[in-house]
């Protein structure tokens, strides 16, 4: 679903019986607003959360694509908050990035999920591209336009292998392949995606949504971030702009911070999938649920509705104070030149952060039911779609390696690999 995936290429994904209708191109980008400031971004995003969780239950129930609500996220100035400044952007810090897409997320995880790989593209942007192409590529993206993605390949090999190619002909280069989990690419103006150039070396390149020979298919089929629209982009000698095309070779050598700025944002989805789960779970339990037969007048009074509240409280400030803290640490790491010492350090707070956000996720979401009580599995109240997304989505990379990271560098002093994932 995203650059950040789980490493099952079948996972969530079945092939369709006939090829899906191709989906509407997204109407050409207006100026949305400028963003200044860290405090105006965090004002926004509880703007859009509010648009973002009208409908969202039926949104989901319906696999109803967000087309106004992320209309709604673009207008709002949020796509270019991390725009350096001396671009013309809010440049906001990691911890009010990692804030933002809570907010979100806690509306409605499916449409917070949507732009998060603009961010992703954005921070290997900062850190792979040449100062022309920043430009262009900044402006593009404080004028309105979206970045999408266009994910690995789902042909069961490992998620690393890269088969798309861009080669050189007389009227410029061309890109074919076919990827999937390509979150974003339904919705984008830009569609960047990996692939190998003509002399075999790694590559980041930026495609038209609406080139020639660019095919979105909406074939995304997971129970869970249903409308994500998650699926495949099919590449057929696509034309590419030659100065739109980024090297990747250096990164191999260079500490940077996109990995972990990448993995911090699926931190955060999943802390908002979590704080939505909890404030349903308190919503149902003060205006819907009865008390258990013999153990209280109310469900306000009863002893273990009552301890499990607060447990889950507390899971998920834990949570929320690490993916807040992992977020600090990245911006004091990257005010200075990143070494591999704290690129190592960057990605050990993020894994941290993704240990507690999944747990909380995945135990908010499942004890929103158990609390809520049988009424709460109605289809009407679409309620378990917490659990649905908190599961899909907590899968994107397996929290099990990051225990593996952390104890291998506390232990052994071995510094985590530095990737995407990372």
């Amino acid at each position: 679903m995203s650059l950040n995936v789980d490493e099952s290429a079948a996972d969530g994904a079945a092939e369709p019986l006939t090829p899906p209708l191709p989906p509407p191109l997204p109407p050409p980008p207006s100026p949305p607003h400028r963003i200044r400031s860290d405090a105006e971004a965090l004002a926004a995003a509880r703007a859009v959360a509010r648009v973002f969780a009208a409908g969202a239950a039926e949104r989901d129930r319906d696999r109803r694509l967000p087309w106004a609500e992320i209309a709604a996220f673009t207008e709002s100035g949020l796509g270019g908050i991390t725009v350096p400044r001396a671009h013309g952007g809010a440049g906001v810090s990691h911890a009010t990035l990692a804030e933002v897409f809570a907010i979100l997320a806690a509306a409605d995880g499916s449409a917070a999920q949507i732009p998060q790989n603009q961010f992703g593209v954005l921070a290997l942007v900062a850190a792979a591209a040449s100062p022309a192409q920043q430009a262009r590529i900044y402006r593009d993206v404080l004028a309105g336009h979206r970045i999408g993605n266009a994910g690995p390949a789902r042909n069961g090999k490992a998620i690393t292998n890269v088969d798309t190619r861009l080669t050189a002909g007389p009227e410029g280069p061309r890109l074919s392949g076919t990827r999937f989990y390509s979150t974003g690419a339904l919705f984008a103006h830009w569609i960047p995606t990996r692939a190998v150039g003509p002399d075999g070396g790694p590559l980041l390149v930026f495609v038209r949504r609406d080139a020639p020979g660019v095919r979105v298919a909406d074939d995304w089929q997971g129970f869970g971030q249903r409308t994500t629209a998650s699926g495949t982009v099919i590449f057929a000698q696509a034309p590419v702009e030659a100065d739109l095309t980024i090297d990747l070779a250096p990164l191999a050598g260079r500490p940077g911070l996109f990995g972990p700025v990448s993995q911090l944002i699926h931190a955060a989805i999943d802390a908002g999938l979590a704080r939505g789960a909890a404030a349903a779970a308190l919503d149902f339990l003060r205006t819907r649920t009865r008390p258990y037969p013999f153990t209280a007048e109310t469900v306000a009074e009863d002893p273990h509705i009552l301890g499990e509240i607060g447990r889950l409280t507390v899971d998920l400030h834990a949570a929320e104070e690490v993916l807040a803290r992992a977020g600090r640490a990245l911006d004091r790491i990257a005010a200075a030149p990143v070494t591999a010492q704290s690129a190592a350090e960057a990605s050990v707070a993020v894994a941290q952060a993704k240990i507690l956000t999944t747990e909380a996720a995945l135990e908010a979401s499942e004890r929103l039911l158990e609390l809520a009580g049988a009424s709460a599995t109605r289809d009407g109240y679409n309620l378990g779609r917490y659990w649905r997304d908190a599961r899909v989505h907590t899968l994107h990379d397996p929290v099990r390696w990051k225990y593996h990271l952390l104890g291998n560098h506390a232990l052994n002093g071995v510094l985590p690999a530095r990737h995407q994932w990372n």
